[in-house]
């Protein structure tokens, strides 16, 4: 298929220098990859990023590497030494953002905290990303995105009510980069006004803790915790997971009492339930979620998956099929919208989907990066410039 040529990404000409390993900082350095910022990242000699090293089932390369990391350049520094640390500071020097997400010790001794930074060079955006934030007595404690979860409460409201469950994607990694990538892009903005750069601190902590708002505020004021309810809403019925007769699972959603009426009268071919007692207002279904569930759960087994949709989109109830990575990789909107492109990597072209945000510029075409693949190409452009 050809594609119209667009203009480049509004980052073309922004050079961001990436000091960064695992998911955090190398989730937020991609999306101004994608953007068109030139993103070097600074990997250690040898083994790289140790992301690299997660898994080898993309053509041989880890994939959470190949998805973080498009359209980077890759150098490797020995930051022990003098000589690495001194090219380093070279790249800084030119740099209009720096991210790094070490331990805030490491950056402290290396020089490299935001705040040090922009103190040498005044107009730099510098972001530091951390489990826990600088300061505390959590500071220096390592910090995974599994023990993140546990900190800020996320595993004791999800899963069943036996068992609390992480989440199946490193959603505070995820938080964390997404918030470094809007507060670069805010200082960026600001800087263009007033000539100055910015110091940034995000922790996963703080990133995921203003994801939990909600059960925060639930529990804190409510006097008891959102329950955990599975693939269930946790204060919305009907709001989950039914199984057809034919065995798929859908997910139907009821999110006010015309909703709920239709259902009744038009799904579950049982009108009465709509004025039931118990089921009368979100508040009673919640308070009797059991008994509907079990009544729900009795209609659809009596249904195959292609009635069972029928009946909803007829109702006007939202639905949706619940979906193996097989089946989102085929999903037929995503291909009507050709939402798909191939990634050069090392190891072959990688099949990945365009960034989320569609818009009149330029699409990514950069690859992943072999672990200093570049380094003597930045290394000349250093002692040229």
């Amino acid at each position: 298929m050809t594609r119209p040529t667009r203009p480049p990404g509004p980052l073309a000409g922004t050079l961001v220098v990436a000091v960064e390993q695992a998911v955090a900082a190398p989730f937020a350095t991609r999306q101004l990859a994608d953007l068109g910022a030139r993103v070097i990242k600074v990997e250690r000699p040898g083994q790289g990023d140790f992301a690299r090293g997660y898994d080898s089932v993309v053509l041989g390369q880890s994939s959470h590497f190949v998805w973080l990391n498009r359209g980077k350049e890759s150098v490797t520094l020995d930051l022990k030494s003098d000589g690495g640390r001194d090219t380093l500071e070279r790249l800084v020097a030119r740099a209009d953002v720096v991210v790094q997400n070490l331990a805030p010790s490491a950056a402290e001794r290396l020089g490299i905290t935001a705040a040090q930074l922009v103190e040498r060079h005044p107009r730099v955006v510098a972001c530091d990303i951390s489990g826990y934030g600088a300061g505390g007595p959590y500071s220096e404690r390592k910090a995974y995105d599994l023990l993140i979860q546990c900190e800020a409460g996320f595993v004791s409201v999800t899963g069943t009510p036996e068992h609390p469950a992480k989440a199946g994607i490193a959603v505070a990694d995820i938080a964390a980069g997404m918030y470094a990538y809007s507060g670069v892009l805010a200082a960026l903005h600001q800087r263009a006004s007033t000539g100055e750069g910015q110091a940034l601190e995000v922790s996963m902590l703080e990133a995921l803790g203003e994801w939990m708002g909600f059960p925060y505020l639930y529990g804190h004021y409510g006097g008891s915790d959102p329950v955990r309810a599975g693939a269930s809403h946790a204060t919305i019925a009907p709001y989950g997971p039914v199984t057809t007769a034919t065995g798929e699972v859908l997910t139907l959603a009821i999110q006010n009492e015309r909703e709920w009426e239709r259902f009744c009268a038009d799904v579950l071919e049982r009108p009465e339930l709509a004025t039931d007692e118990r089921f009368a207002g979100n508040a009673a279904r919640n308070a009797h979620r059991d008994e509907l569930a079990r009544i729900v759960d009795a209609a659809f087994a009596g249904l195959p998956a292609g009635e069972a949709r029928r009946r909803l989109d007829d109702a006007g109830v939202a639905n949706a099929q619940q979906r193996t990575m097989g089946e989102f990789a085929e999903h037929p909107q995503l291909a009507a919208r050709d939402r798909w492109r191939d990634t050069p990597t090392p190891g072959g072209p990688v099949r990945m989907p365009v960034p989320p945000v569609t818009s009149g510029w330029a699409e990514p075409d950069g690859g992943v990066p072999d672990a200093g693949e570049h380094t003597e190409q930045i290394l000349r452009w250093l002692e040229e410039s």
